[in-house]
């Protein structure tokens, strides 16, 4: 089975909920909305992670600008 045809299951509470707000949607199926609403998170978590590693990398600049410039040993 292809990671495409996987299964995920979920509580039928939050599926009802879920069902409810595609009505007001232009999602055709829960599935589909699901899938919108987890790629966004996704993309979220990974853009947050990627400014993290750009803020640490300049922050390694600075520090060696300050070095070279006397101003931390």
């Amino acid at each position: 089975m292809s990671d495409e045809n996987k299964k995920i299951f979920i509580p039928a509470p939050l599926y009802k909920r879920l069902k409810k707000r595609v009505t007001d949607t232009e999602f055709e199926t829960v599935s589909k909305y699901v899938t919108y609403i987890l790629e966004e998170v996704l993309a979220s978590l990974e853009e947050d992670e990627q400014e993290e590693d750009i803020s640490t990398e300049d922050e390694e600049k600075v520090k060696e600008r300050l070095r070279a410039l006397g101003y931390l040993d």
